[in-house]
């Protein structure tokens, strides 16, 4: 059960990107203050549902989450910057949705969504979700009961926007 929900202010922490710098720290504030940010999260970047269908989903809806004035997509998996940054250009993402780096699991751990997948060899991972941020509050939160996509793909988010 995470401890985050609709109502609430994004928790305080450092997330990664890669830029053409090299690995740059990017803070939750920084990411979402005076915004709109559809942020929708992972198990796994390059495993089979993230790939086929959650990743897929919001880059071929991106122009109308603009059209209802959302200022950036971004997908969080706790992953190293350098995957990330490869997944997306791997799955056209690149310069539509922005690959963030929660590497150390500091977004998961704070939002209650950390799960331990280390019986599949996956050791900490966060559960899939998508969420409405709005200057840095929770308008929205879709959260998924298994691994599943039923409720955090890009058609469901749209649908509440």
């Amino acid at each position: 059960m995470p401890t985050i929900q609709a109502g609430d202010r994004m928790p305080e922490v450092t997330l990664y990107m890669l830029s053409e710098a090299g690995v740059r720290p990017v803070t939750t504030t920084e990411l979402f203050a005076g915004k709109t940010v559809v942020l929708f999260s992972v198990p796994g970047p390059f495993t089979p549902t993230c790939s086929e269908q959650h990743l897929p989903g919001y880059i071929a809806h991106i122009d109308q989450f603009a059209a209802k004035d959302v200022d950036a997509v971004a997908c969080v998996a706790v992953a190293d910057p350098f995957v990330m940054d490869a997944w997306g250009k791997a799955s056209g993402a690149d310069g539509k949705v922005l690959m963030v780096s929660d590497g150390n699991g500091a977004l998961a751990e704070a939002t209650g969504t950390a799960f331990d997948g280390s019986a599949m060899g996956l050791g900490m991972r966060s559960q899939r979700y998508a969420m409405v941020v709005r200057n840095g509050l929770i308008e929205h939160l879709f959260l998924e009961g298994g691994p599943q996509l039923a409720v955090s793909g890009a058609d469901n988010v749209l649908a509440h926007l």
